[in-house]
């Protein structure tokens, strides 16, 4: 795992020199263990690594790295799991090739000057960020994973054509021009993230998820004049798929699985050879734990493929309705894992809040990003590595939303817009403490952790619902079809959320929502949270869930197979009760929250009043202070829960402070 950074312009050597160690510099926490720089001065090139090593902790695996035929130079941020596989299909074709170390970037670099890029992209198992200079061609090439594990941002500033793992790299380009783009800003607001290709910045962009981009010296002059969605094409840059998961999911969905004990067989089969080709290391590695499904089949499977107990790790919270410790704690001593636990209290969990900024060096406000900051830093501690079990939800039918849309839209199609919209208006008048104790009521297998929330913000979107699709939308965007807070910002940018064509096909709304949710909040979300929280201490974090071969078996299997019986993840249900006790696992969804609405009311009330101080946000100009002030009030007198709308707020004028 590592941090890559480059330039690509019509610089002095002196220019290179000078920008792209201070570039690297910005990513010592991404691999405080090795740093290298190339620079080609002739062609107006330069690569920045930094290095945490993890296979071959050697020199050899020392980056940049160039080719045994000289022509393709590379820096990678990431790990190729099945690199060795592909060093014996290389061994068979080579021509006595002499391996110099046994890292998959040596691999990787050879595969290219044997392969080609693309066909060694489509060999590649694992997840990555890859920038390639082609010595040939004259081209650069930037290379992201097949579903956005490892993050890449690129840009133009100044003379230069510029990239790296995080913004903090292009940021300290001394030519950089920091410049927020308000639509971006706008589209944060909603989002609670900068989905890609935008970023908070004009003229910088992320590259997607399963995206090659390609630029000669002629891109390098100019950005394009409209936003570079793949497939993109301009003179001397371009964006194109070279894995698309809308189609993969779309031919596989055409393929199904139909028998249930075979696709029981066969994704356990899946998930057990990927958790096996990610226990390769040459440091110290283990897991995650929060009792939940996805992360308890990870450790089981580690521990069924592991001499020794794994290490497991879990972050527990004083306030109950947040607290998975104690669940986590019975899986790990029925599967034997040596497991290790930190009770936080608030305190400690607010001490962490002032470096968020820093750490998500773009606003970002999912505030479950706390929790995971500090289950990394006690991890790190112990391992160098983690395995967790993110992206089960997505492509299981995980989430609440699957079960819960299609039955309240089914409910709702049939009534007029205007009755619709009463119907939101009263369910915004019962209190969130009300909606909370009316959850306690339930049955356990229709209970809801935190439903008074969920009721305020499915009410609040009620009043703008007119399909399915619309419903999905409103559960997983803030301020829906709401005014914009932001001046000079818009609400109709264009994203892949409000692009219907990349789920056309799919007949089931849930799939549909699934796929949105792949393209979407598993990248730009759960993913850069994971990515930042985890480098941010110099921890490699994997995703067994994340092996295409098992995405692509997902997508084979039906709806009914996903959800039955009022539950999500079926089939990952069947494979976890061969090792752990049906009663150790069952129980409502919590996810991996905290009480900032409460939080801001009460300890963190004298910082966020600083933050949005009405004569403060008047003169910083990129909010409505007005309605700041309206928002602000109605949560702190408990009228109104905008406890995620004010955390945006909050995230994004904190991350200003700092900038």
């Amino acid at each position: 795992m590592c941090g890559i950074t480059g330039i690509f312009g019509n610089l002095r050597k002196d220019e290179f020199d000078s920008s792209i160690y201070k570039m690297s510099s910005e990513l010592f926490h991404r691999g405080p263990d090795d740093y290298g720089v190339w620079i080609d001065e002739n062609n107006g090139i330069a690569f920045g690594h930094r290095r945490l090593s993890i296979l071959d902790l050697s020199f050899s695996g020392h980056q940049p790295m160039v080719s045994p035929c000289g022509r393709f130079t590379i820096i990678f941020n990431g790990e190729i799991y099945n690199h060795l596989q592909l060093r014996d299909r290389l061994n068979g074709s080579a021509n006595n090739y002499s391996w110099i170390g046994h890292s998959d970037t040596e691999t990787l670099v050879y595969a290219f000057s044997k392969w080609g890029i693309d066909k060694t992209l489509k060999n590649l198992v694992g997840m990555f960020a890859i920038a390639v200079w082609d010595s040939k061609s004259k081209e650069l090439f930037l290379i992201r994973d097949r579903f956005g594990e490892k993050p890449l941002y690129y840009g133009w500033s100044g003379k230069a054509f510029i990239f790296g793992s995080e913004l903090k790299s292009l940021r300290s380009y001394k030519y950089f021009n920091s410049r927020i783009d308000r639509k971006a800003l706008s589209i944060y607001m909603q989002h609670v993230n900068v989905p890609a290709p935008y970023s908070i910045f004009q003229n910088v962009y992320k590259l997607e998820p399963g995206c090659i981009l390609k630029i000669s010296k002629n891109g390098t002059y100019a950005p394009p004049t409209s936003t570079p969605f793949s497939p993109f094409d301009s003179d001397g840059f371009s964006i194109k798929y070279w894995y698309s998961l809308s189609e993969v999911a779309k031919f596989n969905q055409k393929n199904c699985i139909n028998d249930d004990v075979e696709a029981i067989e066969l994704l356990e089969t899946a998930l057990e050879d990927s958790v096996r080709s990610q226990l390769i290391s040459d440091v110290p590695l283990g897991a995650f734990l929060s009792g939940g499904i996805d992360s308890s089949i990870i450790v089981s499977l580690m521990q069924k493929l592991s001499i020794n107990p794994v290490k497991t790790f879990t972050i527990g919270f004083e306030d109950e309705a947040f607290n998975e410790a104690k669940h986590a704690a019975k899986v790990a001593k029925y599967l034997g894992t040596d497991h290790n636990e930190l009770y936080v209290t608030a305190d400690e969990a607010y001490k962490v809040i002032p470096d968020l900024c820093n750490l998500y060096d773009e606003p970002f406000a999912d505030s479950s990003q706390i929790p995971t900051y500090l289950v990394s830093k006690m991890a790190r501690q112990n391992v160098k590595v983690a395995l967790s079990g993110d992206a089960g939800d997505e492509f299981f039918g995980g989430y609440n939303r699957y079960l819960w849309g299609t039955r309240i839209w089914n409910k709702l199609k049939f009534m007029p817009s205007s009755l619709r919209h009463v119907l939101g208006s009263a369910m915004q008048k019962v209190p969130v403490s009300t909606w909370d104790h009316i959850g306690t009521l339930l049955p356990n297998r229709y209970s809801i952790n935190l439903i008074g929330d969920k009721a305020h913000k499915l009410a609040y979107r009620l009043k703008y619902v007119n399909s399915i699709d619309d419903v999905y939308r409103s559960l997983v965007t803030e301020g829906y079809k709401k005014e914009s807070l932001v001046y000079g910002g818009s609400c109709t940018l264009e994203t892949r959320l409000n692009n219907a064509g990349i789920v056309s096909g799919m007949s089931d709304p849930e799939h549909r929502m699934m796929l949105w949710d792949s393209l979407t909040y598993l990248p730009d979300d759960i993913l850069t949270k994971v990515d930042r929280a985890a480098m941010g201490v110099s921890l490699e974090t994997r995703m067994p869930f994340l092996d295409h071969r098992v995405v692509e078996l997902a997508w084979r299997l039906p709806l009914d197979m996903k959800i039955r019986n009022g539950q999500g993840k079926w089939p990952i249900r069947q494979i976890l009760y061969k090792y752990v006790p049906k009663d150790l696992i069952e129980r409502p969804k919590a996810g991996f929250a905290i009480p900032v609405g409460q939080w801001i009311r009460g300890p963190l009330r004298g910082w966020t009043n600083d933050l949005l101080n009405e004569q403060r946000i008047q003169r910083e100009g990129y909010f409505n202070a007005d309605a700041v002030k309206i928002i602000l009030e109605q949560h702190m007198n408990g009228s109104h829960d905008w406890s995620h709308r004010l955390w945006a707020i909050l995230m994004f004028q904190s991350w200003v402070e700092k900038m």
